[in-house]
């Protein structure tokens, strides 16, 4: 619904009050607009209003209208002003001392976005006279005004009908992750109409949703939708930001995935998705990039941060260059009281106004340094703790940024998740046949040699093997080395370390040896996963088999490399069925989703244990046998005599019934025999899945304990064990 305005002014808006320091940025009603901004260092502020020939406010503006904030209370600036209306495009100009080696940066030529602001429209215009690939940092205080060339922060009335939405709640135990990108899921969708496609409309549109339900997951993370820019070096390459790892503000919905228009209207367009994945039951999470910004190093560009207060909101390390914990230039200086408020109303606006279900952090270490090192116990940290509304949505770390004792996981505090790293390599290792299973035991029963202290759970880990950072899965078995060349880097980016292999041939072949190998390993992988203690998390178009063409790090490839192929050969819409095939299983059956930590064994007398490892010859797996490099093959049995769990119900409303299953894991490359354990493990194991086939068994068959079953080549059984 859009609501009532007040009428323009003829001569624009008009200062009538002080207005309040709180809330920050612009808020608007009928009666006017309460505008603040924190400027502690600067000397005065000017709120810029953009005009068309009529006096409206608007996109169409050929001229502006300036009004001072005269009054300054706490180091905000702030006034009540009569006359901005929704969709009204403005920014600040901020007057102040320009002393670089000092750490300030106050240029009143320069038009700085609102860090508040709930929407911004436009591009950033390459102009290297305003900013970019300058040397020297005294050009910047010329007096060039950089509002030709910059984006526009938007007023937004914050009115949204959410009518009887709800948060999914999906719990920990049922979480299966979806990581996918808003542009590059819905860009050549053939039922998404081509308006909507690359848009929040998109990925509300029914077939979408209906991809992502029939696959089972329950929770889309999407990479970063905060407002963000393309960084000058891309721009002079004729390349843009793709990924979005690269903020301009942090309560901004990006106006670029919006079909509806960027006045405001990306809010509005945001939410209804929101609304929509969750009445699909599927929870929204964001991956949200707080440890930087997009105004770079020393020589990059004044958006917003730099010219309001360079030294409070951002690290430096003497006075003028920037401490760079995360690799892009800057690190945001969330020490400081005002930044992190900001950050977290930021987090407080997507949950509370957005309907967001959780983040990911991006370079979560970064946020954790309360001066140089990491604290777990530092300000960022307890501030999340004690907050009551974030500490009651998803939280997932990235435990690790670039700087010294970055590298962090496991050691986030209780109510954090992690992107398992050690999980990821792991698994590309032993499936490739590069080590043997000592470090898998671990990785399969959900890392408690990472996990188990501090009162966290086998869910403080997010399984992944592959994410947006990296090869894809179906890449991941086609190529050795990365192939970046169209990042026009000289294939200098993106990591070396890929653990990959192409078993032949480097990139695609017609050669069917080769094939029915590659789709193999990833029906391996899948397997492992989703069928792993822990959260999944599945990057988007891997349950298809999507390509980057060896491409590793695709973050500037806004085009048929990112985006998702929707035109299937048979082979993948079988790995479609097969993943979809492996989320069923784990959801039917609680005896892959443990709530605590496995003891290795039994829960009662006479019984299996929870948890064993099993050797080819049907034996427990001996200490030197966990030690041979040339171990290939493991057993893993689960047993279903879990602990009791009041009030659980197993799918249909039966009563929560748990079956015990043997995995049977083997990265060699010949054929290898397994004989079946007997008691107390099982009498009798039904095959549910093999990974040699190339679609999900339709012919399960089932043998006694005692006997021995062939493993083929690179694959995996799975076996629910019975005793009759």
């Amino acid at each position: 619904m859009t609501p009532p305005q007040a009428s323009p002014l003829p001569n624009g808006p008009e200062l009538i009050g002080p207005g309040h320091w709180d809330p920050l940025g612009v808020t608007w009603n009928a009666a006017g607009a309460n505008v603040a901004l924190w400027a502690p260092g600067a000397d005065g502020v000017d709120l810029i209003v953009d005009l068309a020939v009529d006096g409206r406010p608007g996109s169409g503006a050929t001229t502006t209208h300036t009004t001072s904030l005269t009054e300054n209370t706490r180091g905000v600036f702030h006034g009540l002003i009569l006359g901005l209306t929704p969709g009204t495009r403005y920014g600040f100009r901020v007057h102040g001392n320009w002393d670089p080696a000092a750490g300030q940066r106050w240029n009143a030529a320069k038009l700085l976005n609102d860090p508040y602001a709930k929407a911004i429209s436009g591009d950033v215009t390459l102009n290297k006279a305003i900013f970019g690939s300058i040397a020297n940092d005294d050009l910047q205080r010329e007096d060039h005004d950089s509002a030709p060339f910059v984006p526009r922060s938007i007023v937004v009335a914050d009115k949204f009908d959410w009518g009887n939405d709800a948060p999914p709640a999906v719990p920990w135990t049922d979480t299966v992750i979806y990581e996918t990108h808003v542009r590059g899921l819905t860009m050549t969708h053939p039922e998404v109409p081509e308006h909507q496609r690359g848009t929040y409309a998109g990925v509300a549109h029914p077939s979408v949703i209906k991809h992502l339900t029939d696959l089972g997951v329950t929770s889309i993370e999407l990479m970063p939708v905060h407002h963000f820019t393309s960084e000058i070096h891309l721009m002079e390459l004729g390349l843009s930001n793709y990924w979005g790892y690269n903020t301009l503000g942090y309560f901004a919905p990006a106006a670029a995935y919006s079909s509806t228009g960027s006045n405001g209207e990306q809010v509005v367009e945001f939410q209804r998705m929101v609304k929509a994945l969750h009445a699909a039951g599927l929870e929204v999470i964001l991956d949200v990039v707080y440890n930087h910004t997009s105004e770079e190093g020393v020589n990059g560009p004044t958006f917003n941060f730099r010219g309001i207060d360079n030294a409070r909101y951002y690290r430096l390390t003497d006075g003028r260059h920037y401490t760079d914990y995360t690799g892009c230039g800057n690190t945001l200086n969330v020490a400081d009281p005002h930044v992190l408020q900001m950050v977290m109303d930021s987090l407080r606006y997507w949950v509370t106004q957005m309907h967001v279900d959780g983040f990911r952090f991006d370079l979560a270490s970064a946020l954790a340094r309360s001066f140089h090192d990491v604290d777990m116990l530092g300000t960022f940290m307890t501030t999340i703790q004690q907050d009551p509304v974030l500490r009651n949505v998803k939280l997932i770390a990235e435990p690790w940024d670039v700087g010294p004792g970055g590298y962090q996981v496991g050691e986030f505090p209780a109510m954090w998740r992690e992107w398992n790293g050690k999980y990821r390599d792991c698994l590309r290792d032993f499936w490739r046949g590069a080590t043997g299973v000592g470090e898998l035991g671990w990785r399969l029963s959900g890392s408690a040699d990472l996990y188990n202290s501090e009162g966290r759970s086998p869910f403080a880990s997010i399984n992944f093997i592959t994410a947006h950072d990296g090869f894809t899965m179906r890449d991941l078995v086609t190529y050795d080395s990365k192939h970046n060349e169209a990042n026009l880097e000289n294939n200098r980016d993106g990591t070396d370390d890929n653990r990959s292999a192409n078993y032949g041939v480097e990139g695609e072949t017609p050669d069917p040896d080769i094939n029915r190998i590659r789709h193999r390993q990833m029906r391996n992988m899948l397997t492992s996963l989703l069928l792993s203690t822990g959260v999944p998390m599945i990057s988007g178009g891997d349950e298809f088999g999507r390509t980057q063409s060896g491409n590793n790090n695709a973050y500037c490839q806004d085009n048929e490399v990112s985006w998702y192929d929707w035109d299937w050969a048979d082979w993948q819409r079988d790995l479609f069925d097969f993943t979809r095939t492996l989320i069923g299983i784990r959801r039917r059956h609680r005896t892959f989703r443990q709530r605590f930590f496995f003891k290795g064994e039994p829960r009662s007398a006479g019984e299996a244990p929870d948890l064993a490892w099993l050797s080819a010859d049907g034996a427990a797996i001996t200490e030197d046998q966990w030690h041979d490099p040339g171990m290939k093959t493991v057993g893993m049995y689960l047993s279903g005599d879990l602990i009791a769990l009041p009030g659980i119900q197993h799918e249909g409303g039966s009563p929560d019934v748990h079956d015990s299953f043997l995995l049977i894991s083997h990265a060699g490359d010949s054929h290898v025999s397994f004989a079946l354990p007997g008691a107390p493990y099982g009498q009798r194991y039904h095959r549910v899945l093999d990974t040699h086939d190339d679609r999900p068994s339709a012919a399960p068959w089932s043998d006694v304990a005692g006997s021995t079953i062939m493993m083929a080549p690179r694959s995996c059984i799975l076996l629910r064990a019975t005793d009759s």
